[in-house]
């Protein structure tokens, strides 16, 4: 069970995030980080550069944050934009502190980052991930590209 029902986060008076629309070519999970390649969606990793999309629930489907999109579909990515919150994928086993830099793994699921990481977010919040299943946590987008 997920810990929050929607990917975007707020705030409450922004109209909407800045979506964009492409076929990702593998199954994806809403809250995974992806970049556009040839135009299409692929998973973000580490030393993805460019503009980082998080994937948005399929609302039009009526699915939940814990339903893939399947492989071949055209997935809705949210523009991580630093005034916004969303609600990204962590992977079990892992420990996220309140206000800590976060980058992606190759699987674009968020982890802390280390020294020598790209930052993509920071936590909004702290939570161990002992839950044995990916889970979302509250992230802002950090401002323009920073390492650890």
């Amino acid at each position: 069970m997920a810990r929050y029902n929607k990917i975007y986060g707020g705030p409450a008076e922004e109209v909407k995030p800045q979506v964009h629309e492409a076929i990702c070519d593998t199954s994806v999970l809403p809250g995974t980080a992806v970049v556009r390649t040839a135009g299409k969606f692929v998973a973000a990793v580490a030393a993805s550069k460019g503009r980082m999309f998080v994937v948005q629930d399929d609302y039009l489907a009526l699915k939940d944050v814990d339903t893939a999109w399947p492989a071949g579909d055209r997935i809705i990515g949210m523009e991580l934009l630093d005034e916004q919150l969303f609600r990204v994928r962590v992977p079990t086993g892992t420990s996220i502190t309140q206000d800590a830099a976060l980058t992606v793994n190759a699987a674009g699921k968020f982890i802390p980052a280390v020294a020598g990481n790209h930052v993509v977010a920071h936590a909004n919040e702290t939570y161990n991930n002992t839950s044995g299943a990916d889970q979302l946590v509250s992230v802002r987008a950090a401002k323009g590209y920073t390492f650890a």
